[in-house]
């Protein structure tokens, strides 16, 4: 850091398990992608290509070549294996992963209806090659998921051997983990976590607000993704307790 402050609450460091920035590319340039490693890439851990906007991005593999020449993961989307499973083109992802070489994958099925043995064999399918992001909940704001329901799926796609699990929110967050007006469905979370270890979670959180929730429950070191690009250093002071919104939380602690 620039300077020293006391009572500051302390990182983890890259490579890290928990503590992890998750920030969401929907469309940068090459050289916007390039400014936005020399500004941020002390605090992001993985990007994600969202949705299926690589299907249209031009000088992709330049892109991915960057991010991964500053030591960052890149993954697409989940949306984009949707649309190859729903066409029935398994085998052809997997050739695109190879072809990019990518190491990380995203495994969902929140815009199509997909068995979740089928979704767990995805799962443990790929797991054999690269590292499993899955993610549980729907992009539908108007079907609810149970928390039973979540705390099930969350566990099966663990056990196929994702390496961490994703909570749904969209990158508007008003789905899943939130209502339509962006406020936390508190009671989904609390319980999700009587079941499922936070460090094994992955919580969407594309607003300030929602940030700020899950820092003053779960602390500094809570797994936060769908972060904007432009919001990846507010989100670090926010976590450090240098922004009004957590400045008085972590002073006594």
């Amino acid at each position: 850091m620039n300077y020293i402050l006391n009572s500051i609450p302390s990182r983890t460091q890259k490579p890290r398990n928990s503590g992890f920035t998750m920030a969401m590319d929907k469309g940068l340039s090459l050289r916007e992608v390039e400014d936005f490693i020399e500004a941020n890439g002390d605090y992001v851990d993985i990007v994600k290509l969202g949705w299926a906007t690589s299907y249209v991005t031009t000088k992709l593999k330049e892109k991915i070549d960057i991010y991964r020449a500053a030591g960052i993961p890149v993954y697409f989307g989940g949306t984009l294996f949707e649309a190859f499973i729903i066409r029935d083109q398994f085998e052809d992802y997997r050739r695109l992963l190879d072809k990019y070489q990518l190491s990380f994958v995203e495994v969902s099925d929140g815009s199509i209806t997909l068995d979740h043995d089928t979704k767990c064999e995805y799962i443990q399918t790929l797991a054999k090659d690269v590292t499993v992001l899955s993610e549980v909940g729907s992009k539908d704001a108007a079907k609810i998921i149970p928390p039973y329901k979540w705390i099930d799926q969350m566990q099966k796609e663990l056990s196929a051997g994702a390496w961490k699990v994703i909570g749904e929110a969209r990158e508007g967050g008003t789905v899943g983990l939130f209502r339509d007006s962006g406020e936390v469905r508190q009671g989904l979370v609390e319980e999700i976590l009587t079941q499922v270890p936070e460090e094994r979670i992955i919580w969407e959180a594309p607003q300030k607000e929602q940030q700020v929730w899950f820092i003053k429950l779960l602390g500094t070191n809570v797994n936060l993704g769908n972060i904007a690009p432009n919001e990846i250093i507010p989100l670090e002071t926010l976590r450090l307790g240098l922004r009004g919104d957590t400045f008085d939380f972590f002073l006594n602690k």
